[in-house]
């Protein structure tokens, strides 16, 4: 009975250890498998890239998209690109930062593309919407304008004039101008922008931001005096809009501003400035 049992044991040991050599044999197996495996992903890469195929030759490979103000000739000679140049190494991040440093973008991103081969780039313009004219001094009647030297985006942004001079001769600059110290209306040139784009259709040619206490417009009726800028914004332009026929009155040459401090109230200086004419709303 001992016997029997002993040979049982030694049976079922032997049988353990084929199992257990089985099973390191199909591991080391997987492991070679996965080893090969890799390299061979390694070296069909590095066959790939080094592929005439995955090569950059010429700008015309770069696809710009999102731009509406500068052109796309202009952008592509901006990049950082040897031609040729595998798909590979480009540096996608490397190319996004050298063209927001060299042009007035915003925001860029750069993929590959590998069917055809070349890159997409998407940007975000910073579309200037006014000329900003800085100024010297502190009050209206000591401040000297300057030239214009730089532009204004929506965000109240300075973009500097050469950078989109530079770029194209052709560019169109916007017509709207801005006369003040962007450092002073920044905070709140966004807003004031998109209520005066928003707002009713008041034709407004220039703003004058140089004094804090008294923002100025001028318009096809002529200079408006708006106070300092406040949430009555909105609805002094909804009231001048609704004077649009005092351009026919017979005195209308007479008018040196119009004021619209009290938006429910507007006052219209004649002549002298001490000689205020109250009128209604039209």
């Amino acid at each position: 009975m001992i016997s029997s049992i002993a040979s049982v044991s030694q049976t079922e040991l032997a049988q353990r250890r084929r199992k257990l050599r089985q099973r390191r044999r199909v591991r080391f197996l997987q492991a070679g498998w996965r080893v090969l495996a890799v390299c061979g992903l390694t070296a069909g890469v590095i066959w790939a890239a080094t592929l005439p195929t995955w090569v950059i030759r010429r700008p015309e490979q770069v696809q710009i998209e999102g731009n509406h103000l500068i052109p796309v000739r202009t952008l592509r000679s901006l990049l950082p690109i040897p031609y040729p140049q595998s798909l590979f190494r480009v540096e996608p991040q490397v190319i996004a930062r050298e063209l927001q440093s060299r042009a007035p973008i915003e925001d860029v991103i750069v993929s590959r593309q590998l069917f055809p081969p070349g890159l997409v780039v998407q940007v975000k313009e910073r579309l200037p919407v006014a000329i900003a004219f800085t100024t010297e001094g502190s009050a209206p009647a000591t401040t000297k304008t300057t030239s214009a030297n730089s532009l204004l985006d929506e965000n109240g942004m300075v973009i500097p004039l050469g950078s989109y001079t530079a770029l194209d001769q052709s560019l169109k600059l916007p017509s709207l101008k801005v006369i003040g110290n962007p450092t002073t209306y920044r905070s709140f040139w966004s807003k004031l922008y998109r209520e005066l784009t928003q707002g009713p259709p008041v034709n407004v040619s220039e703003i004058d931001l140089r004094n804090p206490s008294n923002l100025i417009l001028k318009t096809d009726l002529g200079l408006v005096h708006l106070g300092a800028y406040s949430t009555r914004f909105p609805s002094q332009l909804q009231t001048l809009d609704r004077m649009r026929k005092l351009s026919t009155h017979s005195s209308f040459s007479q008018i040196t501003y119009i004021d619209l401090r009290n938006p429910e109230a507007p006052a219209i200086q004649i002549g002298n400035p001490k000689d205020l004419v109250k009128s209604g709303t039209p």
